[in-house]
């Protein structure tokens, strides 16, 4: 019923990706759940260095036979200026002093070592012979695609507006995941301004599938059976999903995070980049709050998300919810608490059920 052109590229039962969530979110037994019950399970690997990937790919492989991949972020130019940073200390370090952390602030990252990191992370997915790689961010450079392609790597693109789309296609991608503006987590625009890239999925679906030959795969506030067949009605050949894997029992979420999407309303997300420095959806909490003024202000991406790193990870372990990265997309109320595998097969079952409805 629901097998096409994306099932069988990336061979999978269902056509249903858990996004590729960085941070610890898609745990071994999240990714191998998910590509267990026909869907494809994605290793956000965006923060990683590359002994971490190899040690999670390998894990992977003792807990599911089936396809599975990773998902890289293109890292893009930034530039440290000093006094952005001094700006962002000003304002972080009562925090860090309410909190008792400290930053080492001879650690920010440089550009040179960045790009290095990615480079050694394409190496990795060459050598364990990962069948399904993505990017986010922007599109690799043309010589990474070359590579991966000659050891039959199956490539996915990120996009949120049509332009970025067709970019994904000239390159070579052999799919492109659109992301609506209603998407939790980092935006994955990389050619327009973050406010020209919010176009709602679904306006975004049908203008890309008329634009580009590749399939498309939605995602943005996707959470259940109805928006999988929202998604393919518009043209869509698949979904990508990540709060509804998110808050699942297999998901390596903080259990603060999880609470707070299963308790939040649609209108508690907003766009943030005082986190990070680069835009991304959350549910609104006392730091988004207090340094909502000031976001313009902050250094880009990783830069910011190095400085406010140590806020977050003692928010965290203490359990206070007021100065963590609560990322989710903006249907908080369909999420549950339940197991990869009846999340699947909810899904499934809604999908039919709509189908027979229609």
């Amino acid at each position: 019923m629901l097998a096409n052109k994306i099932t069988k590229l990336l061979n999978i039962e269902y056509p249903i990706i858990q996004a590729p969530m960085a941070g610890g979110v898609t745990t071994s037994k999240l990714v191998a759940a998910v590509s267990n019950s026909g869907g494809l399970g994605m290793i956000g690997a965006g923060y990683m260095d590359p002994n971490q990937m190899r040690e999670q790919i390998r894990e992977i492989r003792q807990l599911t036979a089936s396809y599975f991949g990773i998902n890289l972020f293109v890292p893009s130019e930034f530039h440290a200026a000093d006094d952005e940073i001094k700006f962002a200390n000003h304002l972080l370090q009562p925090l860090r002093d309410q909190l008792n952390v400290q930053i080492d602030k001879d650690d920010l990252p440089h550009p040179k070592s960045v790009l290095e990191n990615f480079y050694e992370q394409v190496k990795i997915v060459i050598e364990e012979k990962v069948p399904i790689c993505s990017f986010t961010f922007g599109v690799p450079p043309k010589e990474v695609v070359t590579e991966l392609k000659e050891h039959d790597i199956i490539l996915i693109g990120t996009a949120t507006t049509v332009r970025e789309a067709v970019e994904n296609e000239k390159i070579g991608m052999n799919a492109v995941v659109v992301q609506g503006s209603e998407a939790g987590g980092h935006r994955g625009n990389f050619i327009n301004d973050y406010q020209e890239s919010l176009v709602g999925l679904m306006s975004l679906i049908p203008q890309v599938v008329d634009s580009v030959s590749i399939p498309v795969i939605a995602a943005g506030g996707i959470m259940d059976g109805r928006g999988l067949m929202a998604a393919i009605c518009l043209g869509a050949k698949g979904v990508q999903m990540g709060t509804a894997f998110l808050t699942c029992v297999e998901s390596g979420a903080h259990k603060v995070h999880k609470e707070a999407i299963l308790h939040s309303n649609d209108d508690q997300t907003v766009l943030t980049r005082s986190i990070s420095g680069k835009w991304a959806r959350g549910i609104k909490n006392k730091f988004i709050s207090e340094m909502q003024e000031h976001e313009q202000s902050f250094p880009d991406f990783p830069i910011q998300n190095v400085l406010t790193q140590p806020i977050r990870n003692a928010s965290t372990a203490q359990n206070n919810q007021d100065f963590m990265s609560l990322w989710s997309g903006q249907s908080p109320r369909l999420a549950k608490n339940q197991t990869v595998e009846a999340l699947m097969k909810h899904i499934i079952a809604e999908a039919k059920e709509t189908i027979e409805g229609l």
